[in-house]
Formats: structure tokens, sequence, C-alpha cells
């Protein structure tokens, strides 16, 4: 499994969250993963992120960008993008 150097926020009962989370492990890419439901200062960077919103999940990459609630032909875009896939 490829280590990128990408973030995900997200929680065990957001749908978007394990529709991202299987796109990465069908190209056996590795995230950190960061549970905003067991730790109070993820949620609040995710609000922090977002401008406001909870929004989940948001995906933080090595460029410094981030894609919240992305489908999975944009996060696809996006790892294309840094050459990752």
């Amino acid at each position: 499994m490829a280590k990128a150097d990408i973030t995900m926020y997200g929680a065990d009962w957001c749908g978007d969250c394990r529709r991202s989370k299987r796109l990465f492990e069908e190209l056996d890419i590795q995230v950190n993963h960061i549970d905003v439901e067991a730790d109070a200062s993820a949620a609040e960077k995710v609000i922090e992120i977002n401008g406001g919103a909870k929004s989940i999940p948001v995906i933080v990459f090595s460029d410094g960008t981030h894609l919240t609630e992305p489908s999975d032909n944009d996060l696809k875009a996006k790892l294309e993008a840094l050459k990752i896939i």
C-alpha cells in the first residue's frame, strides 16, 4: 500500500466518508484517518477548514489544498494531479 501525505477527517457513520475511504483502499493509498467524533480538536479543525461548516469528509493534501465531500471522480482527479495515481 502506497503511503501518501493525505489526511482525511471523517466519522464512521458518514456515508461520504466510507465512500472516500473505500476509494483510497481500492487505489491502494494509505491515508491518515482522523475521527472527528473521537477528537474534538479535529472537529474544530474541520469547521476551520470549511469556513464554519461541519461537512465531512475533509481530505487535506500535501500541497495544502483540501476537498470537502468530494465525488469519487473529483477525488481521483486530485490524486492524478498530485501524481499519486
